[in-house]
């Protein structure tokens, strides 16, 4: 059964393959045009991502949501920019019960500063920063849902300097939800652009944040943290014509029940060629250790991402989890629409 099963998803892989990859590319999209047109424009700008997913286990068991069709991200967006340097965002997630992912009003008084107010995502984390459907792989490195909320309620100032950005951010700490003890999170992010000539660039930084809510959840890693919890990184990300990599050690620190101090560290290294204009090849070695706790795993990710049209994109991973004693494999699939 199990044999059979793994001979139908590799056979449907090699048609998903084998069809995206003969779609010629269209020079003219008279279509998408007339959608810009429509609906894109400085003071209204409606972005829409419908995501739809299937995974497979190959080690019959719940690893990577076992085997399953699903909906990864279905999100409308809204936002613009209007008279006097104000801009307003507005997205949604319909997967999710509480529908709003997006909520924030800003304001621009010059490239050097930036301030926005409401639920928006903490600038801490590297592979958070890209929306879902902009990933390298389906999902996000692991360290993101471990020790990080993908959003937070409060006010951020950023900036650029010439190569030089930065952000800083106060925050409740308490992800989507509004309740706070009236204590905060505090996140500061600086990165430097280095121009190395011949269309590549690299570029690395440090973040930081102390969040120093009691009793909050430390991301899905189902442990909270009694009081403050330090959080501590860098990255660096690459780029050329033909290369592309990124690289991203992030740890937290905190007292949890039952445990004591405990310390997660997460690192992932990315390393992907761009095959044609449409075309990318990728693989990831994603870490996650527990000090404490002492678990440590390592997920192999090889990633294939076919640009069909402008609009229109797949993605096929290949994943393999060890460490703790155990082993697991899978495949994953990403079939979307992104405007």
């Amino acid at each position: 059964m199990i044999q059979n099963s793994m001979r139908g998803i590799i056979l449907f892989i090699l048609v998903m393959v084998l069809s995206f990859g003969t779609v010629q590319a269209q020079d003219q999209e008279p279509l998408t045009n007339e959608m810009q047109n429509l609906l894109k424009s400085e003071p209204f700008n409606v972005g829409l991502l419908l995501q739809s997913t299937a995974n497979f286990s190959l080690t019959d068991d719940g690893f990577n949501g076992g085997r399953r069709f699903g909906l990864g991200a279905t999100r409308l967006r809204f936002g613009g920019a209007i008279d006097g340097g104000f801009d307003y965002v507005l997205q949604m997630d319909f997967r999710r019960t509480s529908s709003v992912v997006d909520a924030a009003v800003g304001y621009r008084s010059s490239e050097q500063f930036y301030i926005k107010s409401g639920l928006q995502k903490p600038d801490i984390g590297l592979d958070l920063a890209p929306n879902p459907g902009r990933t390298d792989f389906i999902s996000r490195a692991r360290l993101i849902g471990v020790m990080l909320n993908t959003r937070e309620v409060g006010v951020s100032a950023s900036g650029n300097f010439d190569n030089f950005d930065y952000n800083i951010a106060i925050f409740n700490g308490t992800g989507y939800s509004l309740n706070n003890d009236d204590r905060f999170m505090y996140l500061a992010k600086f990165g430097y652009n280095v121009d190395m000539g011949n269309n590549r660039s690299l570029y690395w930084g440090a973040n930081g944040a102390l969040n120093t809510t009691q009793g909050a959840s430390v991301g899905n890693s189902g442990l909270t943290s009694r009081e403050d919890r330090l959080i501590y990184g860098a990255f660096a990300k690459y780029d050329s014509e033909s290369w592309f990599g990124a690289a991203e050690l992030l740890m937290t620190s905190f007292d949890t029940p039952g445990v004591g101090d405990e310390t997660i560290t997460g690192a992932y290294v990315t390393i992907g060629n761009k095959v044609t204009d449409r075309d990318e090849l990728l693989a990831r070695v994603d870490h996650i250790g527990y000090n404490e706790i002492d678990s440590s795993t390592q997920l192999f990710i090889l990633g294939w991402n076919r640009q069909v049209t402008s609009l229109i994109s797949v993605q096929l991973n290949a994943l393999g989890l060890t460490g703790d004693g155990d082993e697991s494999f899978g495949l994953a699939a990403n079939f979307q629409f992104q405007f």
